[in-house]
């Protein structure tokens, strides 16, 4: 888990006495920030105590997060600074939040992300490391996984050392979402609901916190009686569950099958998990029953034909990606899940799209 974790609105002006135990003499800390804030500096930079080296890098989340990126991220860091940092410190969405939590591992631990992609093969604890999400519905900033495209793969590295050792939620920083990117990132956290409860893989742990989780969608997404203010707090904790839930179970079909599109096509995580999951009532059809209300209620539009001028190799290497997510498959249909989903079914599931 999270160890330490504070909530409020305002909290963000608290991270200079928050990190200030944590400096190791002169060793800096490094802020990684979404490039979507580095044209409004008021919102955040000005509010960043810096001190001695302490240095701002801001990243583009144009595309979804690489390991060549976090590598490349890493290579800077070594080359321009003669101690390891004090600390990583992410602001921003979940690209930002996966970036950040590599990036603290990388520094600690030799040769490329790449080969840290997969379950529990990291060796070396991170440095330390704090999330400051700027949009809710990833559970980046509580999950154990960091999620990178690869070379072969798009596949987290998921370790007991990948978990932010501090995180602030801060409501406030999330009030200027643009409405599509807040529905399609609300909606992620839906569906780590949704395939967080129907699958294998659930324990009464998971389950009370995906249960808490899917009644506040449901609150946020399917009633108009909050206000702005309210329905920003209570997404900020609905992603937080999210993740909770997600991190003591597994996700399950929307995700192994966006992993895929998102491998060959570089769709983004949450848009690519709401043009999956619509159309997969064979597998949840009451999740997906609620999903269109939602979609309807908000009056958003899915992209149409995203897969209809992907070749045969492209749908290949979709299916290879998403059928390659082993745990993900059994959560979902149990053990004998090969037995119950082949690459053909997946190929014709992304026709549809």
């Amino acid at each position: 888990m999270v160890p330490k974790v504070v909530f409020g609105k305002g909290a963000f002006n608290q991270m200079s006495s928050i990190i200030s135990s944590e400096r190791n003499s002169v060793a800096p800390f490094i802020y990684l920030i979404d490039s979507v804030f580095e044209s409004n500096t008021s919102f955040i930079e000005d509010r960043i105590p810096l001190s001695y080296t302490d240095e701002i890098i801001y990243v583009s989340t144009a595309e979804e997060p690489k390991t060549s990126q976090v590598d490349a991220i890493v290579s800077k860091i070594k080359d321009d600074y003669q101690y390891i940092p004090s600390g990583i410190i992410g602001i921003g969405g979940g690209s930002i939040l996966d970036l950040s939590k590599a990036v603290a591992i990388m520094l600690t631990n030799p040769g490329s992300a790449a080969d840290y992609q997969g379950w529990d093969l990291v060796k070396n604890k991170a440095v330390y490391h704090v999330g400051v999400p700027t949009i809710s519905g990833t559970g980046a900033e509580v999950s154990r996984t960091t999620v990178l495209t690869g070379p072969e793969r798009k596949l987290g590295i998921n370790s007991d050392y990948t978990p932010f050792d501090q995180v602030i939620l801060d409501p406030e920083l999330i009030k200027d979402v643009p409405k599509d990117q807040w529905f399609y990132t609300g909606m992620d956290c839906y569906i780590h609901c949704i395939e967080s409860l129907d699958g294998t893989y659930l324990n009464a742990f998971s389950q009370s916190y995906g249960e808490k989780a899917l009644d506040l969608c449901k609150e946020i997404f399917l009633e108009t009686s909050l206000s702005k203010e309210e329905a920003d707090a209570k997404l900020m904790m609905a992603s937080w569950h999210g993740g909770m839930s997600i991190a003591y179970s597994q996700v399950g079909v929307a995700h192994a099958m966006s992993y895929g599109l998102a491998y060959v096509l570089g769709t983004k995580h949450g848009i690519g998990n709401c043009i999956v999951f619509d159309k997969l009532g064979e597998y949840y059809p009451e999740g997906v029953a609620v999903f269109k209300q939602m979609k309807e209620f908000h009056n958003i539009n899915l992209p149409k034909g995203v897969c209809a001028n992907v070749t045969e190799d492209q749908l290949n290497v979709m299916t290879q990606v998403a059928l390659s997510l082993e745990p993900l498959w059994e959560n979902a249909l149990g053990s004998d899940w090969k037995s119950k989903i082949n690459a053909d079914k997946l190929k014709e599931i992304y026709r549809s799209l």
